[in-house]
């Protein structure tokens, strides 16, 4: 059992270019929980001037609760933890880049610090916790990432009680062979871990089954393949949830979601934001079975 955690809903919509209201961001949360999807990240805790899209949180997830599904918050530092606090979700999901150029330009602070609020919300928490690892495995600004560090920090998470440690292929310039050998080291810590891979240079799946492969157990995707970093350059969407189910299914994964609904989902928010998603699946049809 492998499970999906569908964060178009954060990480999705926060570079697209128009804001959604609450009330439709809130109808995509349903529309995903309703079809299995397990988990959904739904809101992040940020800056409205920085990041507009994910205005209006609080509003999304009263709007969204009581859902049949885990729904989680991003948060970036302890005014976000704040926030998070005073509604219900369910998962707090902490973030700390690998690099010190990145956490300035994500976070507004250098890693140290980042990685110290991160640590003091989760010694905190008293809900499932997950802590992503941005830019895991390369930086827009500086390039690669000492693989060493990203496995110190991770262990920092892991000793202030992190349940889950994610992986994130922020710029998507992982292949198989780091992922493989990035997530057995830090599944080594005695965490779940997971993956977030993004399909910029088309390599997203097969990191995806790589990360499996080395004991990986959840993995991010967003439907329609919506998504990408407003502060890397370049950043291009998540793997497709549609996708990524229906590898899953032909390798023999159970996920629990109706891969149907999920396509059909696809072509509802495409229609929504009045433009083709890079999601293969929802265009392509599922195939009959054999």
């Amino acid at each position: 059992m492998i499970t999906v955690c569908d964060v178009g809903p954060r990480d999705g919509l926060q570079n697209e270019p128009d804001v959604l209201p609450p009330e439709t961001r809130a109808e995509l949360i349903r529309r995903l929980a309703d079809a299995g999807v397990p988990r959904v990240e739904a809101v992040s805790f940020v800056r409205d001037d920085r990041v507009p899209q994910m205005a209006e949180a609080e509003r999304v997830a009263e709007l969204a609760a009581g859902v049949p599904a885990e729904l989680s918050g991003l948060v970036l530092n302890e005014r976000g933890w704040e926030r998070f606090r005073a509604t219900g979700l369910a998962r707090v999901n902490v973030t700390v880049a690998a690099t010190d150029s990145f956490s300035e330009r994500n976070a507004g602070m250098p890693r140290a610090e980042a990685l110290r609020q991160t640590v003091a919300i989760l010694e905190a928490a008293d809900v499932p916790s997950t802590a992503t690892i941005s830019v895991a495995f390369g930086d827009p600004f500086v390039g690669s990432v000492d693989e060493g560090e990203v496995v110190e920090v991770a262990g920092r998470l892991a000793e202030a009680g992190a349940g889950e440690l994610v992986l994130a292929d922020t710029i998507g310039v992982a292949t198989p062979r780091a992922v493989r050998r990035l997530t057995e080291r830090v599944a080594a810590l005695g965490r779940s871990t997971g993956g977030h891979f993004h399909n910029t240079r088309n390599t997203g799946y097969a990191n995806a089954l790589a990360a499996l492969d080395a004991g990986a157990t959840m993995l991010d995707a967003s439907v329609g393949g919506l998504g990408g970093c407003p502060f890397a350059p370049r950043a291009t969407g998540n793997i497709a949830t549609e996708d990524l189910v229906y590898l899953l299914e032909g390798e023999g994964f159970a996920t629990g979601i109706d891969l149907s609904a999920l396509a059909d989902i696809s072509l509802w928010i495409a229609g929504v934001l009045g433009r083709d998603l890079p999601g293969q699946l929802a265009r392509a049809g599922i195939p009959r079975p054999s």
